[in-house]
């Protein structure tokens, strides 16, 4: 497959500078006594068809090996270890004492060396649970400085927080900020309210099993707030939902589709003007019977309401295609 620009090179064939092109070709290595199989780039002399040698292309070939290799043997990447050391805010030598390791063991993996499997699945664990890694520093409280063991503990504790929601809203949560470059609370909160709309009128069934209220900002799901209430008005920046990278896989097609439906269609607006759709629909507007504008509440917003308004909508506009959802959206906001 080709890369998509042609540079120029001296081709060692030619005997001159040549335009070449990238393109990748399979090679076999034999590591450990195991066969693999690496797709790597090599530069290609547009004139006599040879395989040139340019600047920096080795460095490269020895990347994409050891990211295949990884692959192929379930071991954790450099980006993973620097993953883990954000969100526990933990530096390289206390990362190490944490996890059980010599204390450069981590600055080791992060210059390249590739960690056993057992050292590798040690640190997978404690990047996919806060519990596991709240254990490993427990149990290596002693050999840690104070300060650092209690950063990390905290960051421990507080990504343990995350848990108050099912894992269906996490991975959900994360596709979003996949999806999307900037996501205020408000916003976030009105996204999640359309997508279990969206998945009512489309899959006949809810995205996830938690309850929104009606406040006085339109539906909220409370434990979502929680999580996020300390980025107020401000772009939502959680290094801490970096765990869940790659569980939006777990989401089944359906699922995603009807959340990628809602970020491509209201996820173009900001949260004020998803909170006056939200305004403008039924659901609200019924839980809110009773109280003048501005009045705070914290009335449940029912389910089988959003169902019905849902379902009732989509019969009318079509909500699975873009087109659909644009419209509606757009008839609500003029």
């Amino acid at each position: 497959m080709m890369v998509k620009k042609e540079k120029f090179d001296f081709c060692t064939v030619c005997r001159k500078n040549t335009e070449y092109t990238l393109q990748k070709r399979n090679i076999i290595k034999i590591i450990k006594g195991k066969e693999y199989t690496f797709s790597i780039t090599s530069a290609v002399c547009n004139e006599c068809g040879k395989e040139m040698g340019i600047p920096g292309l080795i460095d490269k070939n020895i990347q994409e090996v050891d990211e295949q290799y990884r692959t192929y043997e379930g071991i954790v990447s450099i980006e993973d270890i620097e993953k883990l050391m954000k969100i526990y805010k933990i530096g390289k030598g206390p990362l190490s004492l944490a996890l059980g390791f010599g204390e450069v063991t981590i600055t080791r993996y992060l210059s390249g060396q590739i960690p056993s499997k057992e050292y590798s699945n040690d640190i997978r664990a404690a990047l996919s649970s806060p519990t596991y890694m709240k254990k490993k520093l427990y149990e290596n409280k002693d050999k840690i400085a104070p300060a650092a063991y209690s950063k990390s503990i905290n960051a421990a504790v507080q990504l343990e927080n995350l848990f108050s929601v099912s894992d269906k809203m996490l991975r959900v949560i994360f596709h979003v900020f996949k999806k999307l470059d900037e996501v205020t609370p408000l916003m976030l909160q009105k996204l999640l309210y359309f997508i279990q709309g969206v998945s009512y009128a489309l899959n006949g069934k809810p995205m996830f099993f938690e309850n929104c209220q009606a406040w006085v900002h339109g539906p909220v799901y409370p434990e979502v707030y929680d999580m996020f209430r300390d980025f107020k008005y401000n772009p939502i920046e959680d290094v801490r939902f970096a765990i869940f990278g790659g569980t939006e896989d777990e989401l089944t097609e359906d699922e995603q589709g009807v959340i990628d439906l809602v970020v491509n269609t209201f996820g173009e607006y900001g949260g004020k003007a998803l909170e006056k759709i939200t305004h403008s629909e039924t659901p609200w507007k019924d839980a809110r019977k009773g109280y003048e504008d501005g009045i705070p509440s914290h009335e449940p917003l029912s389910m089988e309401s959003i169902k019905s308004y849902y379902v009732e909508k989509n019969a009318i506009y079509d909500f699975s295609s873009e087109v659909g959802l644009k419209k509606y959206i757009r008839e609500i906001l003029r």
